[in-house]
């Protein structure tokens, strides 16, 4: 799930992040296709592949892969490339809600299959706009906590010239939040004050969280995200859970 890795209970942690990390390495191919089919093959004349491709490596996607996937969205290997974003809606238990942002050439699969993940494991499909204002969409670039205080990287940011709205300790990470269209520009700014971070993407996130009552909730929502993530045509999983600490160890143990 976008920026709720970790949710990952100890037991199958590794499968979950090997998982996460194929899923990852098809979202950047996606991103390039995307991006190529849009503006061309030439990078240097198509600023969204330059950034589709430079986020690719900066995550270790193969340099094949990466030559493949841009060929494929201009159009040189003879295929067709016609991607379409949808955004479903979807209650989950206590009050949980969750957006799944997917990208596919196939509409009714995508439909049907984000279906049966929510109505197989505790979840309802939600009308249009009934889930959604619960969000809103920003800026947000997620690095390790450790080696990193809150003033260092709001200097770093202000010293590149960036704003942000907010710096934000969320377990073992800080999240840097800002507009949509200060992404790019707060990347930039640690990335000439050599801050190392892991990802810079604009995402939803909630206005407010819901914390769930106990471990038959949390192991319900957690099942359903599992499930709604490993759907290749789903890119992203937002949602407004929080689960604390003692509700996973309690996870862990069962």
């Amino acid at each position: 799930m976008s920026g709720h890795s970790k949710w990952a209970t100890t037991k199958h942690k590794k499968a979950v992040i090997d998982q996460r990390r194929a899923k990852a390495f098809a979202k950047y191919i996606k991103g390039i296709e995307v991006a190529a089919r849009a503006g061309g093959a030439d990078m240097s004349g198509n600023p969204a592949l330059d950034l589709a491709v430079s986020k690719a490596k900066k995550n270790s996607v193969p340099n094949d892969n990466i030559d493949r996937a841009i060929k494929r969205g201009a159009g040189l290997t003879g295929e067709v490339i016609d991607y379409v974003e949808i955004m479903y809606e979807v209650r989950g238990p206590q009050g949980s809600a969750l957006l799944v942002e997917c990208l596919t050439d196939n509409k009714n699969r995508a439909a049907s299959e984000v279906r049966v993940a929510v109505t197989r494991n505790g979840g309802t499909m939600a009308d249009s706009g009934s889930v959604s204002f619960l969000f809103t969409r920003k800026g947000v670039v997620r690095l390790p906590a450790e080696g990193n205080t809150e003033d260092s990287l709001l200097e770093a940011i202000l010293e590149g010239g960036a704003d942000a709205e907010e710096v934000v300790e969320a377990g073992e990470d800080f999240e840097i939040v800002s507009e949509p269209s200060d992404l790019r520009a707060v990347a930039e700014a640690l990335d000439a004050a050599s801050v190392e971070y892991e990802t810079d993407e604009v995402e939803f996130i909630p206005t407010m969280k819901v914390q769930l009552e106990d471990a038959k909730g949390a192991g319900t929502f957690l099942r359903l995200v599992d499930a709604l993530e490993e759907l290749d045509d789903v890119q992203n999983v937002y949602s407004n859970v929080d689960i604390a600490p003692e509700i996973l160890a309690q996870l862990d143990e069962d």
